[in-house]
């Protein structure tokens, strides 16, 4: 399934903590849910709602949305609905997809619409209002809007079997079950219904199992940029809106601008895209490298404790941003490294290897207080970035020889040895890098040659890559790749204290870190 042709339903039904309230309620339950009971001025429809805990409802394309609502129209089996009553809302403990296509289906609102629109913040990105327009035309095209079915129900004269059609799906429902007891036997339901039939992933079962740690709390703030289901709701006013301000802050340095295909930019967002899936995986091993102390702990997510507060995903927030605004950004101490260089393969895929090893093993290098690094890093830098531009072939081709959990440990070993040779004047071979990754004495080819006719989107970001790094703008003190949009200082030739001018011929630009830290 496409990461990038997912369905947001997940503003259609919202989130709220079913572990508020102790008390048990005695309560009359029903055994379907009909498009009523859905609509707008209904009873039921406004006290439905998902545990705070459940994965977001964005895992259908817009074929699987179409395909349920069309066997909702016409009459086929949709499995059961599973519910909890609590004492103030009536919790969908299984079949959040199923409603919330329906529900989407009654509002007009596949992700782009009134309700997703407060949700997320009033702020839509283009690809979520892009696959929502396409499920949108789907729908129409095959089942009508739910706006015609209500005008044409308003009518007088209407064919008699066009009205049978209409009060069939009127008075149609869902069948549901209920899960009866407390709030520890709805979740326990809940874990035993997920890890059956179709399992929840493995990011899905970390997020939930930790969803009061730290980082879990911390990625689903960044990746949303503070908006959506605000997991850090139960924290103080003033630690809520920290974590909101720096999870727009973090957001925007690693997800902006919008990544597209065929790449036709080398304004490229660090962090690769906002594809939630793919995205909160790479926020949780970042933030993992970023909060380990010299031990290496926490090693795992699981191995912080529960935050109360919101002390520590504030915490862990700040100990993220201070990594990433050291490999980009514009802080004094920021390395600006060029996405297009450091953390894009040679098709213009967003490499996930290549991001977290860059990031493992600056991360180390902080946590060390290895200042000289940085600054053999500098005098290693253009040679470095030569053979990470002209040889990506060969390097991801080694890394896709080893194991996906060692790639980052890998591609960080080469960095870290590659600058150390470099400072010693080493002539680096494809040999030397071949020996460095472990994989000596196995055969690596690097470049694949293409049969086709047709250009396809990654021959075209291969060859837009490729010249665009011909001609872009270095850094004149350590002539490195620089990445205006994101990371620049802009530096006296002249200093200043020696009567240098602000005038335009003695204004150069750098990387903040050559300028704070190199030439001063």
């Amino acid at each position: 399934m496409a990461k990038s042709n997912l369905v947001n339903l997940d503003a259609l039904i919202i989130r709220e903590d079913f572990g508020i309230s102790e008390e048990e309620e005695h309560f009359d339950s029903f055994d379907k849910l009909s498009l009523r009971d859905l609509s707008k001025g209904a009873l039921i429809g406004p006290n439905l709602r998902k545990p705070d805990f459940q994965r977001e409802t964005n895992h259908w394309t817009p074929n699987q949305v179409l395909s349920l609502l069309q066997s909702f129209v016409s009459g086929d089996l949709i499995p059961a609905v599973i519910l909890w009553q609590s004492p103030t809302f009536i919790f969908v403990i299984d079949g959040g997809h199923r409603l919330s296509a329906i529900k989407a289906w009654i509002e007009d609102d596949y992700g782009d619409g009134a309700l997703s629109y407060e949700y997320f913040g009033r702020v839509i990105s283009p690809e979520q209002q892009r696959i929502a327009e396409k499920t949108r035309k789907l729908v129409d095209k095959q089942i009508g809007s739910y706006k015609r079915l209500e005008q044409q129900n308003e009518q007088q004269e209407i064919d008699p079997t066009e009205r049978k059609r209409i009060s069939r799906i009127i008075s149609r429902g869902i069948q549901v079950q209920w899960v009866k007891g407390d709030a520890d036997k709805a979740e326990h339901s809940f874990f035993k219904i997920n890890t059956q039939g179709t399992p929840l992933d493995r990011i899905e079962e970390l997020l939930l199992k930790n969803r009061k740690k730290p980082i879990p709390i911390s990625a689903r703030a960044v990746i949303r940029a503070g908006t959506g289901h605000k997991y850090w709701s139960y924290f103080e006013d003033e630690n809520k809106s920290k974590i909101v301000e720096y999870s727009r802050r973090f957001h925007k340095i690693l997800f902006e601008p919008e990544l597209k295909r065929p790449i036709k930019t080398l304004d490229l967002p660090l962090g690769g895209s906002k594809g939630i899936r793919d995205a909160i995986q790479i926020l949780i091993d970042l933030m993992l490298i970023a909060n380990r102390n010299q031990q290496g702990e926490p090693k795992a997510v699981s191995d912080q404790d529960d935050d109360a507060t919101g002390e520590l995903t504030i915490h862990s927030l700040k100990r993220s941003l201070r990594l990433i605004s050291r490999i980009s950004g514009n802080d004094g101490g920021s390395l600006g490294l060029h996405p297009a260089v450091y953390f894009y393969g040679p098709t213009g895929r967003h490499s996930r290897a290549m991001f977290l090893g860059m990031a493992l093993l600056i991360g180390r290098k902080l946590i060390n207080n290895d200042s000289e690094f940085f600054r053999k890093f500098t005098k290693a830098r253009e040679n470095l970035e030569n053979i990470l531009v002209y040889r990506k072939d060969l390097i991801a081709t080694i890394l896709q020889k080893h194991i996906s959990r060692k790639r980052n440990m890998i591609f960080a070993k080469l960095i870290d040895e590659l600058i150390e040779q470099i400072c010693n004047e080493v002539e680096i071979t494809d040999s030397i890098i071949v020996e460095i990754t472990e994989l000596e004495g196995k055969i690596v080819v690097g470049d694949h040659v293409s049969t086709n006719t047709q250009f396809n989107d990654e021959t075209k970001s291969k060859s837009f890559l490729k010249r665009a790094l011909e001609s872009a703008i270095k850094c004149p003190i350590c002539n490195g790749y620089l990445d205006p949009d994101k990371s620049v200082s802009y530096d006296h030739v002249i200093r200043q204290r020696e009567k240098g001018t602000g005038s335009e011929e003695n204004c150069q630009l750098t990387h903040p870190y050559c300028n704070q830290s190199i030439k001063s």
